[in-house]
């Protein structure tokens, strides 16, 4: 396909710094459902816009441009008695709060159409997580998706063809040329899909720390600034909690166990005390923008009485069934999910304390495990991972593992023990206790600047 003289235009604009017009966006998204630009010039201008960035009007009509690339759910006329409302994670080792957070909200009478995605880089996606539950069909056609969000309140299921499809070319050609990490791409990518969904009411969990990939608080605060700012572009309310990735969200990861966990943590079996902070955090602010709590506090509660109640579980169950799942998953989640053959504790060499762990590291042995991908087209091994993982701050010694692997074979499982130990650090001191929610940030006053609850 020859190069366009149009696009090239737009390549050399961002190349030198200036804005693409609302009708250059709209050319460019085009071009990329249709395939009439080329991949290189594609790659072109991801790259430009990388080194460059866009304004906050900018990345609202590449968003909007996105998300009317393919269909757009209209939830007016399906008669909802609720806010339409949303949670996106930018990722993390261990993160299956969609799992417990799409029911707490559905039962407080919220809808939650939540697209999802598989695996990126180190990090577990939700999707690969409910591809590990027998029969669940994370691809349905867009009007069995709509049944079951009307019907039970929520739906988590993945990106298809349908929804936003230039976002999803221009995404695979932004995975291969080192451009993902861009704050406008990866706002528009986010907030298309949210779009595309018919969301009203967004809240970002924006994960920072070592197994994140905005590692530091200052790349995590230009993201909330970027999805809040082009939210409220495109009339979508927005909010920000920025979360602790330093170490493995829960006492899971790995498909199936992070399953387990979810399973345990909806029915009270366990809940990890980070992971329980996380999830009521982003259920009070969903509930908050929705206008179903009058403020984050009583959110909070009424997130806790539909954990205590059992109607939160009791909508995951309903979702799981209604998307080809097994009906009694929260009553026999081992007949429903696969185990490794292989589980070997996880022995430091000395006693102390779990001083640090380097959580980016944790989700590599992951992969290494057969867990993840290094390639798009790789299969994953629903069954491996680690469980039982230790807080910082736990004690720990040859009696005392820092967890288990799980694993295919015993050399695997030997490998996923070295790459552990070689992720954590044992002190003599027990460290101070870390902080799970560092910011909140919405829109300021007027929709204008920022603001920290």
């Amino acid at each position: 396909m020859p190069p366009s003289p149009a696009f090239q235009d737009m390549i050399r604009r961002k190349r030198d710094g200036e804005a693409l017009s609302t009708a250059q966006i709209a050319a460019f998204t085009a071009g990329l459902a249709d395939r009439s630009i080329p991949v290189e010039q594609a790659a072109a201008l991801a790259m430009a816009i990388y080194l460059n960035g866009m304004d906050h009007a900018e990345t609202a009509a590449l968003t909007r441009a996105f998300a009317q690339s393919g269909r757009v759910i209209d939830w007016s006329e399906a008669g909802l008695d609720g806010p339409v409302l949303d949670k996106h994670s930018t990722g993390g080792v261990g993160d299956k709060v969609s799992l417990m957070l799409a029911p707490i909200i559905a039962a407080c009478g919220g809808y939650v159409p939540m697209i999802s995605g598989r695996g990126l880089g180190h990090t577990g996606g939700t999707l690969d997580k409910l591809a590990s539950i027998t029969g669940y069909d994370a691809y349905p056609d867009l009007e069995r998706f709509r049944t079951v969000v009307k019907d039970i309140g929520c739906a988590i299921i993945g990106q298809t063809g349908e929804l936003a499809p230039a976002d999803g070319r221009l995404y695979a050609i932004r995975d291969v040329t080192a451009t993902i990490e861009s704050t406008p791409l990866i706002t528009a990518s986010i907030l298309s899909k949210k779009v595309a969904a018919g969301v009203q009411g967004l809240v970002m969990d924006i994960k920072t720390g070592s197994g994140a990939f905005m590692e530091t608080m200052d790349q995590a605060r230009a993201l909330a600034e970027s999805l809040i700012g082009s939210g409220a572009e495109l009339g979508m309310t927005t909010h920000a909690i920025i979360t602790d990735m330093n170490q493995v969200l829960g006492s899971s990861a790995g498909h199936a166990l992070e399953i387990t966990e979810a399973v345990d943590y909806l029915t009270g079996t366990a809940r990890d005390p980070r992971l329980h902070a996380c999830v009521m955090a982003l259920a009070a602010e969903m509930l908050m923008i929705g206008g179903l709590a009058p403020d984050r506090t009583t959110g909070e509660a009424q997130a806790e009485t539909a954990l205590a109640s059992g109607r939160a579980a009791e909508h995951f169950a309903r979702m799981v069934a209604a998307l080809g799942g097994p009906s009694d998953l929260l009553e026999q989640p081992d007949t429903h999910l696969i185990h490794a053959p292989v589980r070997v504790a996880i022995l430091p060499s000395a006693a102390g304390y779990l001083a640090a762990m380097d959580a980016r590291a944790i989700g590599h042995a992951i992969i290494r495990l057969g867990g993840g991908r290094l390639r798009a087209d790789d299969a994953i091994d629903h069954r491996v991972g680690f469980s039982a993982v230790s807080p910082i701050g736990a004690e720990t010694g040859p009696d005392a593992p820092l967890g288990f692997v799980h694993a295919a074979s015993e050399d695997a499982a030997n490998q996923g023990v070295a790459d552990f130990i070689a992720a954590c650090i044992v002190s003599p001191d027990r460290p101070a206790a870390g902080a799970v929610i560092h910011e909140i940030i919405s829109a300021g006053p007027g929709g204008t600047g920022f603001t920290n609850a």
